[in-house]
């Protein structure tokens, strides 16, 4: 196990333990939240899953019908993820709270409630203390926010926020589930499934944004095109850079493609050797930038 995977690792573990005995549980008392808890927890370990699948194509060598490899793969079951979160939990957590709110029932043995979802909140809570773990390791010093926007491994925020959701989701249904037990409102138990399901839509709309951002090619930080250029422009053949345009094509790897304006006494020979000479030089200084294409440009 690699220590990216960690987080993931440790999340699909603690889902799939906890969604079966969340589902018992809502089956035995009768409560739309648990089983909402239950689907909540079941489309959490699908999406580990999926992030483990996404990352093991992602490494897969380049070949003839993907000359830059298959990075993007990641990108594309992320957002699948993202989707899933607001379908598959958001939705129907929502459609279930909201029928029991029509028609709502009373909760039978409510103290097994509060045990699965004590023991649940200890279990999420640990997979959320590895998530953050792994986390802090790649802020470097930024807030969690801005680390979140610059990351091109979704992989490492998506089972932070899951995760995330996961804790604040059993809170939500433990304080709904004592006011509604202790004060007689059977509908609360389905409210705390719409506020559920609501937190997932919140959460996957902004994992969707991100991994569609990724998927759609972010490029390089505008600081890092800048140090590209002025290390072209170094090179005593070259007069200008017109253009600098890249993608990441995975986490580690990154499309580069320069428009660059030489000397104009220069002959091939000599824009070929300095283009060869500039993209050793890129290569050396920035080690994600994997594929590099310089083009010469007009003045």
């Amino acid at each position: 196990m690699t220590k990216n995977n960690a987080s993931i690792y440790s999340a699909l573990a603690a889902n799939l333990l906890i969604a079966v005995t969340k589902f018992i549980a809502g089956g035995f008392t009768n409560s739309s939240a648990m089983i909402s808890e239950g689907i909540h927890s079941m489309v959490d370990t699908i999406n580990q899953v999926l992030l483990l699948y996404g990352l093991k194509r992602s490494k897969k060598a380049p070949d003839s019908s993907r000359p830059f490899g298959y990075g993007k793969e990641l990108y594309f079951w992320s957002f699948i993820v993202s989707i899933l979160i607001f379908g598959l939990g958001g939705g129907i957590s929502i459609y279930q709270g909201i029928q029991h709110m029509i028609e709502p029932e009373p909760i039978s043995n409510p103290l097994v409630n509060y045990a699965v979802l004590g023991l649940c909140i200890v279990f999420e809570g640990w997979s959320l203390s590895v998530a953050i773990k792994e986390f802090n390791k790649v802020r470097n010093g930024m807030n969690w926010w801005q680390t979140i926007i610059k990351s091109k491994d979704p992989s490492s925020f998506l089972v932070l926020f899951e995760d995330g959701a996961a804790v604040m989701g059993l809170l939500i249904v433990l304080v709904f589930m004592l006011i509604g037990h202790n004060f007689d409102l059977d509908y609360m138990d389905g409210l705390a499934s719409v506020l559920v399901g609501l937190l997932l839509v919140f959460v996957s709309a902004i994992l969707a944004r991100e991994s569609r951002s990724l998927l759609m090619g972010e490029g390089i930080a505008p600081e890092t095109k800048e140090k590209i250029r002025l290390l072209t422009e170094q090179d005593q053949t070259v007069v200008s850079v017109s253009n600098v345009m890249s993608t990441y094509q995975s986490p580690e790897e990154v499309l580069l493609m320069i428009m660059v304006v030489f000397k104009p006494e220069m002959d091939t020979e000599d824009i070929t050797g300095a283009i060869t000479r500039i993209r050793e030089i890129i290569k050396k200084e920035f080690p994600f930038i994997r594929f590099v294409i310089i083009q010469p440009a007009e003045n």
